[in-house]
């Protein structure tokens, strides 16, 4: 006998799915009694009407729900069924009801204010979890809307993709009736909304329903401790709250996941981990061995290139970290032992040994080693005399005798993360726009084409052109560079942090790049051409056109 997975079950799995189980176990009890509360006000029984089999096929739906042949497809092709998961294009049996279906969705509209910081935060993060498993229930969705943004703006998709989007939506200042009401013109016939908010804005809305108010109530010396919440203004309820590192964790978003993966800081993949590193049209990738580099020049236009090429290989005599094309030389920096030492292919670089240091200089020891062979090859920057490297956090300067200096840190690494040279505003080629600097997420082209955003959902351009644009983003991806297209069109580029799925992102269409997805780690784009590289495949690397996702050119890779 097959046994199928409630509806319930399926809710609590889909919600407790989008953090580790470390934070589950912390959130349990304070689950447990929101569950409790919210279900007198959000009922799930009945407003699925009574069933009546099914009535055609949707887009949307339980996994429960899913065409046989949709399974067969994951058994068969599971790269194609993340894609089509990605995409929303699988299958599932459309149910049917005798009686009216309730299928408004369910909406939180969220007070990121100063007065909901912390301990408001942390309860806010357990009725989306709540109000997610009762949307699933109900075969409906969860949106977030922050109030504050513009009208018109739900955070949708996955809870995996939704929660670090909703928790990067900090607000400078309070929201005011008024921002709750241009919230609620976005909501259509049939929405259920629920307002999570701080006991000043709840006081100032006494006739709407469904507000969840919370208010710190306990406090130790690591913080607050207990909450007291208050639906429509009702009776308080006392909740103990999560403390120690798992809620600074929670806040921080380091046990959020997605895709089945911890929303942390990850390692780089392995594999040839193809980079481009400077400006030059050469592209690195490693070997198998972390003493050898593997370049390939490649022509630098993207349209008139097509065929095979193999790598030319250089062998060091140690762990290569860092490597960049100056003109016609090749700087490459290696570990022996406790030092780093440049080898230079082509034309001296003044004395040998002139620029080499020890690894304590810069900021490196034999623990963090490991990690950099597993991350693609790191930039080598001349800059006039000195050679400039991003490590341990920090731009290092290294001048002629191997003087060291710090010279800004470096923004794409924060957290751990892998470097991302068009995350970095030191190499934008343009003047930042006021305030663009301190925006969570950002971007940059060649020519001065930029995008930032705060909350990784909207996007502001700038073009070449210094037109302004504006890009909503569908959930599943980071942006991982822009381009423009032949037509000067923006393009933003993702890439899923699971199932590595690359998608150009443009107003009115969004395209995946097949060619260049699924692999071990994030594809490499050129900063001044429309030219992406990556490896889908162990020992064949792939190079084409980052806008329109066509391969010009296969790498073969015996390394």
């Amino acid at each position: 006998m097959t046994v199928r997975p409630s509806a319930e079950s399926v809710g609590r799995a889909a919600s407790l799915g989008a953090i580790s189980p470390q934070l589950a176990d912390a959130l349990d009890p304070l689950l447990r009694r929101l569950d409790a509360i919210i279900g007198g006000y959000e009922s799930t029984v009945g407003v699925l009407g009574t069933p009546e089999g099914h009535g055609g096929l949707a887009r949307t739906g339980r996994p429960d729900q899913l065409l046989p042949s949709e399974w067969l497809l994951a058994d068969e092709a599971p790269d194609e069924f993340l894609r089509r998961y990605a995409d929303r294009e699988l299958l599932h049996l459309a149910p049917e009801s005798t009686t009216d279906t309730v299928r408004g969705r369910v909406v939180a509209l969220v007070d990121t204010g100063p007065a909901q910081a912390g301990a408001g935060r942390l309860v806010q993060l357990a009725v989306l979890l709540v109000l997610h498993r009762r949307a699933v229930a109900r075969g409906t969705e969860l949106l977030v809307g922050v109030l504050g943004d513009p009208s018109g703006r739900l955070l949708g998709g996955d809870l995996a993709e939704v929660l670090p989007r909703w928790l990067v939506a900090r607000r400078h200042a309070d929201p005011t009736p008024e921002d709750v009401r241009r919230a609620e013109e976005s909501l259509a016939d049939g929405d259920r909304a629920w307002l999570l908010a701080s006991p000043r804005l709840a006081e100032q809305l006494p006739s709407r329903k469904s507000v969840l108010s919370t208010e710190e109530t306990g406090w130790t010396a690591d913080g607050a401790t207990r909450v007291a919440i208050r639906v429509d203004g009702g009776p308080k309820a006392e909740l103990l709250l999560p403390t120690g590192a798992v809620a600074v964790r929670a806040l921080r978003g380091s046990e959020f996941r997605r895709g089945g993966v911890v929303f942390a800081p990850l390692p780089g993949g392995t594999g040839a981990l193809p980079a481009f590193t400077t400006d030059s049209a050469t592209l690195l990738a490693r070997g198998r061995d972390a003493s050898v580099l593997l370049a390939v020049r490649l022509p630098p236009s993207t349209a008139h290139f097509a065929g095979s090429a193999r790598p030319r290989r250089h062998q060091l005599r140690g762990q290569v970290v860092a490597a960049g094309r100056t003109g016609r030389r090749l700087l490459v920096y290696y570990v022996d032992r406790s030092r780093l030492l440049l080898h230079v292919s082509g034309s001296r670089l003044g004395e040998p040994g002139r620029y080499d240091v020890d690894l304590a200089d810069l900021g490196l020891d034999a623990t963090a080693l490991p990690a950099l062979a597993h991350q693609p090859v790191l930039p080598l920057v001349r800059d006039g005399e000195d050679l400039v490297v991003p490590l341990a956090g920090h731009w290092r300067r290294i001048a002629p005798g191997g003087r060291v200096t710090l010279d800004g840190p470096v923004v794409s690494t924060a957290g751990g993360r892998p470097f991302v040279r068009a995350r970095e505003p030191r190499l934008f080629d343009g003047e930042l726009p006021p305030g663009v600097a301190e925006c969570e997420y950002l971007v940059h082209g060649a020519g001065g084409l930029l995008a930032w955003s705060e909350d990784d959902f909207g996007w502001d351009i700038r073009t070449r052109k210094g037109e302004r644009r504006y890009l909503e983003l569908p959930g599943g991806g980071d942006v991982i560079a822009i381009i423009e297209d032949e037509s000067g069109a923006p393009v933003l580029l993702t890439c899923t942090r699971d199932a590595h799925l690359v998608r150009a992102v443009r107003e009115g269409q969004v395209r995946t790049l097949t060619d260049f997805s699924g692999g071990p780690a994030v594809p490499a784009v050129h900063p001044r051409w429309p030219m992406i590289a990556a490896e889908p495949r162990p020992g064949r690397l792939r190079a084409g056109n980052a806008a329109t996702g066509k391969t010009l050119l296969s790498i073969e890779n015996d390394e």
